[in-house]
């Protein structure tokens, strides 16, 4: 796990709040939400190539190229949606000799028109992009299979001109602007779901997550409130579309057998600041449905 944190990480560079305060005083930092994820140990991918993404793959010894190469064992990236803290990273990987990119199809117009990555990225790499489709498998190098879950229709705010917007999307209502993944190994059952940005238990993620060993969900916001309660602020978790921790804790309690981890904790999440008093008080219904918030660095090998 490269990194956990919503939006701006952990201190955002432009906050004081108590929370970034604290993480300034005692370094305990938080990475953009970004993940690599393998199944043979040899062939990896990034699931969201965050603005951190530099000195996440620097810390990452599996991502390193062999001693003399530039042999790196990074094949591609797969986008859970267009936002920048999960796209600027590709201008990161331009030194890549190839570079193959997987997004739904509003996320790739998105990225050729409105925030124009792919043609800024052409002159630099040969960047393959890939059309993902809900439900639809993806096979990748290694014995990997990704298959996205549609879990949203938030576009980005750069995206929100419906002249930018891909053909047959006049209103800009598709679900699929979000995506969680759904790992399996080729033949074999499900590993992993990987879904941080969740407008809702959808009815595709609650049988996504019933044979896999570890799901790892949003976490940006513990309570639905919790922007008005802490900045003052009149948006709600859902209107930004994002399931608070509270609100899908029942749902975790309901499901047990995988391990459940939290990521994308944003600034303002008591769950994000070790030993904070909130975040001791809501230890307890962590604990009762089998989750805990995940931590950057963290190996889960399954």
């Amino acid at each position: 796990m490269l990194g956990t944190a919503a939006g701006g990480g952990l201190p955002q560079w432009n906050c004081g709040c108590t929370g970034c305060a604290t993480a300034r005083r005692t370094g305990a930092v938080r990475a953009q939400d970004c993940l690599a994820i393998s199944a043979d140990g040899a062939a990896w991918y990034l699931v969201n190539a965050s603005p951190d993404l530099r000195s996440q793959l620097l810390a990452a010894p599996e991502l390193a190229p062999p001693p003399g190469t530039r042999a790196t064992p990074l094949r591609g990236v797969l986008l859970t949606s267009g936002e920048l803290d999960h796209a600027l990273g590709l201008v990161t990987l331009r030194e890549a000799a190839e570079l193959t990119v997987h997004a739904t199809a509003p996320v790739r117009t998105a990225l050729h028109e409105a925030f124009p990555v792919a043609p800024l990225l052409a002159p630099y790499t040969k960047a393959h992009w890939h059309t993902v489709t809900a439900g639809r498998p993806v096979e990748l190098a290694g014995g990997l299979v990704a298959e996205a879950l549609a879990l949203g229709g938030k576009r980005p705010r750069y995206a929100a001109d419906p002249a930018g917007l891909p053909a047959g999307d006049p209103a800009g209502e598709r679900a699929d602007w979000v995506v969680g993944y759904r790992f399996t190994e080729a033949g074999g059952r499900a590993r992993a779901v990987y879904a941080p940005g969740l407008a809702a238990w959808t009815p595709a993620l609650d049988r996504a997550v019933a044979d896999a060993d570890v799901v790892i969900l949003d976490g940006t916001f513990a309570t639905d409130d919790e922007l008005a309660e802490r900045t003052g602020g009149a948006r709600t978790s859902r209107g930004m579309g994002h399931l608070a921790v509270a609100d899908s804790l029942p749902h975790l309690a309901r499901r047990p057998g995988p391990r459940y981890l939290y990521t994308h904790l944003n600034n303002t999440n008591p769950l994000a600041h070790r030993g904070s008093p909130e975040a001791a008080a809501l230890a307890p219904a962590l604990a009762a449905a089998g989750a805990a918030v995940a931590e950057d660095g963290t190996l889960l090998e399954l």
